[in-house]
């Protein structure tokens, strides 16, 4: 999933629609990587709070608070990425092509 979401790799097929079981089009492919990365600023930004929040001497709970907060967006990325992985898979499957083995292997990276 991951080499579909770089450059020209990214289709229309690399993401199923999981209620109407119709491939989506590029632009929801590309919407999907968008949300995906802008998540990942946001946490790049949640990060570099932290920091300064250390650096500033800031009360303990409060880094805490934050550092949760952190976590929680960086869980919520997996997820994305897993339910996109997820999506895929079973495209795959209703076209007779799918390995259990990889989507199991997929689900134990996300629960590490």
């Amino acid at each position: 999933w991951h080499e579909r979401m770089e450059g020209r790799r990214l289709s229309g097929a690399t993401l199923m629609a999981a209620s109407t079981k119709t491939k989506p089009s590029v632009e929801t492919a590309l919407e999907q990587r968008a949300k995906i990365i802008n998540r990942l600023r946001r946490l790049e930004g949640q990060v570099r709070g932290l920091q300064k929040m250390l650096e500033d001497e800031r009360e303990c709970k409060e880094i805490l608070t934050q550092l949760s907060g952190a976590r929680a967006a960086l869980d919520t990325v997996g997820e994305l990425i897993l339910e996109a992985y997820l999506e895929d898979c079973q495209a795959k499957f209703v076209a007779g092509k799918g390995e259990t083995s990889s989507l199991i292997e997929v689900v134990q990276l996300l629960r590490k």
